[in-house]
């Protein structure tokens, strides 16, 4: 059967960008027949505002959705703590004491992801009196594993290529897992079996391929589908004000008919779907 999912962050109030990602994970679910899951991603430190994820689940019954709710992310700390012991082990994380100043300075290379982590406190050089994430060691990693594949929809079969990222974080300094392998174990746990999300997040798929291999998790499929964009060709975001779902739910505006204006890709005056 498949599983899809919807996991948005409550930081900000849902926009047009996660109407239609929704939407795609939903349908993709009903036309077979199969399971589409709501789960709030909820360990952004301070930024996280409980209050919205109750509005969450009012703009997707505004938009005609229904879905199977599954544990918040605060939830599950225990199991994140437990992979990334598992991890620490196997020797595959170290600490990092670096600033995001300090990394600007010092990378030389630019991944998908921003500047490229140049390993600076790899082999036991972090100053541990100081706060420090963990990072995984992508060169041990990649001995381990060897080489991975996996599929996306749009792109068809890929290899895994997460050195695009680095030796990205594993456990922040603030928080007490990273989106990588909080959304990866999550989505293990949740029988996730289709993994549907805006394709700014392709490249981070390379690194949760490689998680899966080092954690022995099942491998679902990918659909990274296209980002709606505003008129100035950038995606919408909450940071950037991007109106919201509640704001036209609380005008009176009708949900069901927005939904099946952007199932047909008829969007409002202003934004575009960017092709996948």
């Amino acid at each position: 059967m498949i599983v899809t999912r919807f996991a948005p962050s409550p930081n900000g109030s849902l926009h047009l960008g996660h109407a239609y990602s929704a939407i795609c994970a939903h349908d993709l679910a009903r036309e077979e027949g199969g399971q589409f899951l709501l789960r709030i991603e909820d360990i952004d430190g301070t930024r996280s505002r409980p209050e919205l994820a109750d509005e969450f689940r009012e703009d997707l019954k505004w938009l005609g959705l229904d879905w199977d709710e599954v544990p918040a992310q605060s939830r599950r700390l225990e199991t994140y703590q437990a992979a990334a012991q598992q991890l620490k082990s196997d020797g595959l994380l170290y600490p990092c004491s670096c600033t995001r100043a300090e990394i600007e300075a010092a990378s030389t290379m630019r991944g998908a992801e921003g500047p490229i982590y140049p390993g600076t406190c790899r082999g036991g050089k972090a100053d541990l009196t100081k706060p420090h994430c963990w990072r995984l060691d992508l060169e041990r990693a990649l001995a381990k594993t060897g080489l991975l594949e996996w599929y996306d929809v749009y792109r068809g079969v890929q290899q895994a290529q997460p050195q695009l990222l680095g030796d990205v974080i594993i456990m922040r300094k603030e928080e007490p897992a990273s989106y990588h392998l909080a959304a990866t174990l999550d989505d293990a746990a949740d029988g996730v079996t289709l993994v549907t999300r805006g394709s700014d997040l392709f490249a981070a798929t390379h690194i949760h391929r490689l998680l899966q291999a080092l954690l022995d998790l099942p491998v679902p499929r990918w659909h990274h589908h296209g980002l709606l964009m505003d008129e100035s060709g950038k995606k919408l975001a909450k940071r950037r004000g991007s109106p919201s779902l509640a704001d036209r739910r609380k005008s009176g505006e009708d949900g069901a008919l927005l939904a099946q204006q952007l199932r047909l890709q008829r969007l409002p005056v202003g934004i575009s779907l960017q092709n996948p």
